[in-house]
């Protein structure tokens, strides 16, 4: 039989709808929560707004983090582990709830949870949003309302029980781990472990890009931890260059590169990136730049334009041979019937030019296929970096 308990906290009520075993968990600031949860209106219908087990991933909460939507915490600390339970939530208590769906939302499509937000505050950012691009969500951002929740606990693990993830780390912890990360990254690349040694890098700069969110942009604090994510992300392109990832190098030397116009490196990078696509043209431009930025590097950049240019005559050469057949004349008894070809609207030329336009155009659009797998991948590595 169900049973509406009253907790000690202003408009909210609970049911219980299937009992938890043991004593009530340990609830500790740094303790992972691990929980299902849906989330409905309280009207006549009960609509659904979210639930959790559609996207097939439960929700994890972090004690102490101040989650947007705080009361969350409170409802799960009155749990027991495998404990469902229904909570009403007063209007009160919802208010955020439109900006903490969206942001869930956006993540489950794998988009950018944080796109268009303003450096400011929680309430702020409630404000300064026009739409949060979900209908059911505005209404609930222009009308704030009761709603319910059924959440099912899963487990509550304590802070040393589990690896913490760069999100969950406090300040601190965030700028002990880098020089760590990277000197592990390091060590990878002399061991030639390029995959592994990338997502060294990558971790340290997902730490210092949480806290430069909390920054404002150019200023002392911000510029500070960009110093610090920039080697990182040139050491995380050398590894995408060994492991033939050219497009993601391109995406972020030159996301890199649009903030810091004179880095020499980065400019070397792309430009490298660019030779190993067949940019001649970019690859050229990138590599005087280098020359001209760094005149100690001038010796590597008249090294890899002599590569370059070999590189590119050979393919020249290739593609010389590759259609060099097609305009040999016809011998022997193909010549009466080169003959008869001649008489006719469309000749051998034309027919010549016809296949080498075919072939040109396959091998043009096996490059557009693979370019357009890599950027693919590349965007996809850029979301994870900035929001994981």
């Amino acid at each position: 039989m169900e049973e509406t308990y009253l907790l000690n906290v202003e408009g909210v009520k609970k049911k219980i709808l299937h009992g938890g075993q043991g004593e009530l968990p340990k609830f500790q600031d740094g303790s992972k929560i691990t929980f299902h949860f849906q989330t409905l209106k309280d009207d006549f219908e009960r609509t659904v707004i979210d639930d959790s087990r559609e996207a097939g991933i439960p929700m994890e909460i972090i004690v102490g983090k101040m989650f947007k939507l705080e009361i969350w915490e409170t409802l799960l600390s009155s749990m027991r582990t495998g404990e469902v339970a229904e909570f009403w939530c007063d209007a009160i208590h919802t208010g955020m709830y439109a900006l903490v769906s969206r942001g869930m939302r956006r993540i489950a499509e794998g988009r950018d949870p944080l796109e268009g937000q303003k450096h400011r505050c929680g309430m702020g950012n409630m404000f300064d949003y026009h739409s949060t691009g979900y209908d059911d969500l505005d209404e609930l951002q222009r009308t704030p309302q009761p709603l319910i929740f059924i959440m099912e606990l899963f487990r509550v693990e304590e802070p040393s029980a589990y690896k913490r993830d760069t999100w969950a780390m406090s300040k601190e912890e965030k700028l002990a781990a880098v020089p760590i990360l990277h000197s592990e990254g390091n060590r990878l690349v002399l061991r030639r472990e390029f995959g592994q040694a990338a997502a060294k890098y990558q971790e340290a700069v997902i730490c210092l890009r949480n806290l430069q969110a909390k920054e404002k942009p150019w200023e002392d604090g911000w510029l500070k931890l960009e110093s610090l994510v920039t080697p990182l992300v040139l050491n995380y392109c050398q590894c995408q260059l060994e492991l033939g990832e050219y497009y993601e190098v391109l995406e972020h030397t030159t996301e890199l590169l649009q903030k810091h116009n004179d880095n020499a490196k980065a400019y070397f990078k792309r430009a490298k990136a660019h030779a190993a696509v067949w940019n001649e043209r970019e690859a050229r431009e990138d590599f005087l730049r280098v020359a001209h930025l760094d005149p100690s590097m001038a010796a590597a950049v008249k090294k890899e334009l002599k590569q370059l240019g070999e590189r590119m005559r050979k393919k020249h050469v290739e593609d010389r041979k590759r259609y060099q057949g097609l305009f040999q004349p016809p011998r022997g008894p193909r010549a009466s019937a080169g003959q008869e070809d001649r008489q006719r609207p469309q000749g051998r030329g034309s027919r010549v030019q016809g296949l080498k336009k075919q072939n040109n155009q396959g091998l043009t659009e096996q490059l557009e296929v693979k370019g357009q797998q890599q950027k693919g991948q590349a965007r996809g590595s850029l979301q994870t970096w900035r929001w994981k």
